[in-house]
């Protein structure tokens, strides 16, 4: 309803207050699941977007490019008269007489609403684009799964020049002959004799020069036509958005995939935090006394049954560990430190753990480099030594020299070095 500038500044002022107070309080609830996180954080993000766009509108109305902002100003600064005070009012009632007609459904909103019907509303989430925008350049190419283009029939490529006689073309038989004459808009009907003499025109006559009369008639009706014709496209795009339906919801079922991984591995990592932290001092006493019981043959014979085909690492039970905490721990990476004898370390916990244990400070040690966490992430004996020379000459530029840097000062007041001023004391100057 902004009618003039200033109301369209003001309006927008108002809308930014309105959506950061709307942001704030979004924010400030707590989900009560994982859905409504999901939406939480796709209305504030809508909220945003409109605080964007709104600030770029206010952002041109100051920059004022056509003028209009300073010449309302100035209107609004000159004193009006009386019969303008009156005309201006009633011109303002007017609008919004009209507002309100156009828009009969528009409801105030006060600083005071709690808003809690607009924070209820579920967003509308939507595909980003780039999905449709892949799947418009196959579908153009014919390269969608399940929906590619029909080849198109060989009598629509024949190639005259290949043939000297009518005989020759009758050769090919009526389909062909039916179809190479429809797709140039010649008439296609009669016997395989008369359809060959038709086409072999061609051979040294331009389809623009030849008589009407061997074309194909144009429907009687031209209603028949627009409305097959619609019909055409109608299908056309039924079958692109079924294709496109497709499509999303393939690619949705790849991400809910990858997402379904990931959820797994956490409510089961979860799930065995929470199991190990409920365990009691006497349930463990009794785990560890029933393992005692039992006797070295079953567990032998339980040791030779063990199937592991992934050479997982073992568990603290004597069995493979279970695959999806291997691949959460990366235990399938290796990382080798040459400092430690070529070791092998898999797993970035136990990498990172290396550094302080005794087989890595020995290494050092025998480089004669300490053991810093200047060191840290070097495994390489060369990048060790290049590194502490360096450390060394830093070293070496802010060491202090006593015999350059340390002052004396003589009877009369004269500041010497250390070095100077023994000089000066053996020769029995000073």
């Amino acid at each position: 309803m902004a009618s003039t500038v200033l109301e369209a500044t003001r309006a927008a002022h108002e809308d930014l207050e309105r959506l950061e107070r709307l942001a704030v309080r979004e924010l400030q609830r707590e989900p009560a699941n994982a859905r409504d996180r999901l939406f939480q954080s796709h209305r504030v993000r809508h909220m945003v977007d409109l605080v964007i766009s709104t600030s770029d509108k206010l952002v041109e109305i100051y920059e004022d490019k056509d003028g209009a902002r300073k010449d309302e100003i100035s209107i609004h600064l000159t004193a009006p008269t009386q019969n303008g005070i009156f005309s201006k009012y009633y011109e303002r009632l007017k609008e919004i007489r009209e507002y309100h007609r156009r828009n009969p459904s528009a409801r105030f909103v006060s600083t005071t609403d709690d808003y809690e019907e607009l924070l209820k509303e579920e967003p509308v989430i939507e595909f980003t684009g780039e999905l449709e925008g892949e799947f418009e350049e196959r579908w153009a190419n014919g390269e969608v799964r399940g929906w590619e283009k029909e080849s198109v029939s060989q009598g629509f490529e024949i190639n005259l020049d290949d043939y000297n006689t009518v005989e020759e073309l009758v050769e090919l038989g009526l389909q062909k002959l039916k179809e190479a004459l429809a797709s140039r808009g010649l008439k296609s009907g009669g016997t395989v004799q008369q359809r060959a003499e038709r086409l072999f025109l061609l051979k040294n006559t331009p389809l623009e020069q030849l008589d009407r009369k061997h074309f194909a008639k144009a429907p009687r009706n031209p209603n028949v036509s627009n409305e097959s014709s619609n019909d055409n496209n109608f299908k056309d795009d039924m079958k692109w958005e079924t294709a496109l339906l497709e499509a999303k919801m393939k690619r949705l079922s790849e991400l809910l995939d990858e997402s379904i991984l990931t959820v797994y591995v956490i409510v089961r990592t979860k799930e065995n935090a929470e199991k190990k932290l409920t365990l009691t001092y006497e349930e463990m006493e009794a785990e560890r006394e029933e393992e005692e019981v039992q006797p070295d043959t079953e567990s032998d014979d339980e040791e030779q049954q063990i199937y592991n085909p992934l050479k997982l690492p073992m568990g603290w039970d004597g069995k493979p560990i279970p695959y999806w905490l291997y691949k959460l721990h990366g235990l399938g990476q290796e990382f080798k430190c040459e400092i430690c004898g070529n070791q092998s370390y898999w797993g970035r916990r136990a990498y990172e753990r290396h550094f302080k244990e005794w087989r890595h400070q020995h290494g050092m040690r025998c480089l004669g480099i300490p053991n810093t966490k200047n060191f840290n992430e070097i495994t390489s004996i060369d990048e060790a030594k290049a590194l502490w020379e360096k450390i060394q000459a830093r070293q070496g530029v802010v060491k202090w020299r006593p015999e350059l840097e340390e002052e004396y000062e003589d009877q009369e007041g004269n500041i010497y070095n250390k070095k100077t001023y023994t000089d000066l004391q053996r020769q029995g100057l000073i």
